[in-house]
């Protein structure tokens, strides 16, 4: 018999909720939700049920294989395609209920041939240079008798608020709304937070909704089993490298967390988990399976137990190095996820 996943990750879907009533209402438009990369990495269908109930009812993935993890939703529901189609992907597209963003004429005169008049969004790229028909000369005819029910932008960037090419993407981005006559969407998480110029019809917040901006609530919180504890006396090393004495008598534990896990190595010396009511810092360095707390001046934990790891994704952020992207995205299959 299978014994139960030393690691877990408890995932909190009321915070999940509150963050997204709350970037809607800062829009002040319809909100759908990025749920591509299995939700974040913490589980795509649990996140669409949970925002389904809340009166979210456009979702986003990046591919086919996503949206087909997400079959079977009620019929008022969206799924959008964020690549688009191409020939390979057509088989899934005509039996699966999702529809394309398409992003180039070729991808127009697939959807054409193949999609017996079913609905679609089309990307415009307004600056970032990255997906999407181009802003200059954009021509309105290419979707002539198309059921296209909302033309999109993405904001290179939007993190950076007081950067020119914002408003200028904003206003290029405007024109094109306006020549097409359908609903605009340009903004995703920090899309909303710069106001609401930026909210058009529709917008497509994302990292905000798993707690990765301030202001949000956290959403996960992943939890780590001790191994083994061991007392170190003073000028002893631990961990690869020996990168870590002791300067006094310590008591360390070992979790069977590492960067395997998506707990990578910039948490070394510096990630803490909470033991007691108490943190306690990493010391060493992070390996694959494994990573050392000093439980020193922490209430006892025992081999067996769980303890929590500080994981508030801002904090979190700001003490590797990596984003709130990578934070969430990277957390592996080897967790049992517990949804709250």
């Amino acid at each position: 018999m299978i014994p139960p996943a030393p690691l877990r990750l408890r995932i909190d879907l009321d915070a999940l909720a509150a963050n997204w009533r709350q970037l809607r209402a800062l829009a002040g438009v319809d909100a759908g939700a990025a749920v591509k990369a299995d939700g974040y990495g913490l589980g795509a269908k649990a996140v669409v049920e949970r925002l389904y109930a809340e009166g979210c009812r456009t979702f986003y993935v990046s591919n086919w294989q996503e949206a087909a993890a997400l079959a079977g939703h009620p019929p008022d529901l969206r799924v959008l395609v964020l690549h688009g189609i191409d020939a390979a992907d057509l088989p899934a597209a005509l039996s699966i209920d999702a529809e394309p963003v398409l992003i180039s004429p070729e991808q127009v005169a697939l959807w054409r041939a193949h999609g017996a008049g079913r609905r679609c969004d089309i990307m415009v790229d307004t600056g970032m240079n990255r997906l999407g028909f181009g802003w200059r000369g954009f021509c309105t005819e290419m979707f002539a008798g198309m059921d296209v029910n909302t033309v999109h932008t993405h904001l290179a960037c939007a993190d950076e608020p007081e950067h020119a090419l914002n408003a200028l993407q904003r206003d290029r981005f405007a024109q094109v709304v306006a020549a097409l006559g359908v609903r605009g969407a340009i903004a995703n998480t920090a899309g909303i937070c710069l106001g609401r110029d930026y909210a058009f019809g529709h917008v497509r917040p994302g990292i905000g909704i798993y707690g990765g901006v301030a202001g949000m609530r956290q959403v996960v919180f992943p939890e780590a089993r001790v191994i083994q504890c061991r007392d170190l006396p003073a000028g002893d090393a631990s961990g690869y490298g020996a990168t870590w004495t002791a300067t006094r008598d310590s008591r360390l534990a070992v979790l069977n967390l590492g960067y395997a896990d998506g707990y990578l190595r910039g948490f070394s010396d510096r990630g803490e988990a909470i033991v007691g009511g108490k943190r306690a810092r990493v010391v060493g360095r992070v390996s694959m399976d494994m990573i050392i707390i000093d439980i020193t001046d922490t209430p006892p934990v025992a081999p067996g137990e769980h303890v929590e790891i500080v994981y508030d994704l801002a904090e979190a952020a700001h003490l590797s190095g990596l984003s709130e992207y990578e934070l969430l995205t990277g957390l592996g299959a080897r967790y049992e996820r517990i949804y709250t």
